[in-house]
């Protein structure tokens, strides 16, 4: 029987070193894959690129490796919740490449088919588009993006099987499917793992070959962005 389970996140993030490229799952803070960053800031490695819809807040999420000047460059679509990330970006300290979301899910999504790049419109006649290749479909302008390339790729998902198998959960779902494959090794933390053969094949939404580490986490926070309530 395959099996991709690892003891824990310390297992799992073996081979992470300075200068790395990582693609992080989630979207906003829901299905963020807290263990793994947790673990990151722990190891304090320098100087890397992360790849992720948005930066965390400023002390949770990714605004944790913000905190401590981790992160050499972000390459995102929203950053608007963390303050630390807008200071660095004025200042110099952090470079960022913003990019329209759904070109980000694209480029992710073509990293995972094996596609090395693809023409969309998004992004054409605007700063995104400057020094990239262009040309016509169907009479509407397109640009060249390329598919990304990274070391690891950590993904949160709901429940897990010992193969790797994955089942999100909510709006959770997100960004982590995309992830899951686009880079050399995937690690996905779950909040339940169960033995192979467990989950219902139909209600699986990644296979286990597009991960090769998995691990049950613990502790999750799970925090909300923004708690709004009705006034009474």
């Amino acid at each position: 029987m395959i099996t991709k389970t690892v003891k824990n996140v310390t297992e799992a993030c073996k081979g992470v070193k300075d200068g790395m490229t990582f693609m992080l799952g989630g979207f906003g803070l829901s299905g963020i894959p807290e263990n793994a960053i947790a673990e990151l800031v722990r190891l304090n490695v320098k100087d890397v690129t992360c790849i992720s819809n948005n930066a965390g807040v400023d002390d949770f999420g990714l605004g944790l490796l913000l905190q401590k000047k981790q992160i050499k460059k972000m390459i995102s679509s929203y950053v608007g919740e963390n303050a630390e990330f807008e200071r660095q970006m004025l200042s110099g300290e952090l470079e960022v490449e913003l990019i329209p979301q759904g070109t980000l899910a694209q480029r992710a999504r073509a990293a995972q088919s094996g596609i090395p790049a693809f023409y969309t419109p998004a992004g054409y006649g605007t700063e995104v588009a400057e020094g990239k290749e262009s040309r016509e479909f169907n009479g509407k302008m397109h640009i060249l993006e390329h598919a990304f390339k990274a070391d690891f790729a950590f993904v949160k998902a709901w429940k897990g099987d010992t193969a790797g198998n994955l089942i999100f959960k909510g709006t959770a779902r997100n960004f982590n499917p995309n992830m899951c494959g686009a880079a050399n090794i995937t690690v996905a933390e779950v909040e339940e793992l169960v033995p192979a053969g467990s989950l219902d094949p139909n209600q699986i939404h990644i296979p286990g070959i597009l991960v090769q580490r998995i691990f049950e986490g613990e502790k999750y926070e799970k925090r909300i962005e923004q708690r709004t309530v009705r006034k009474r």
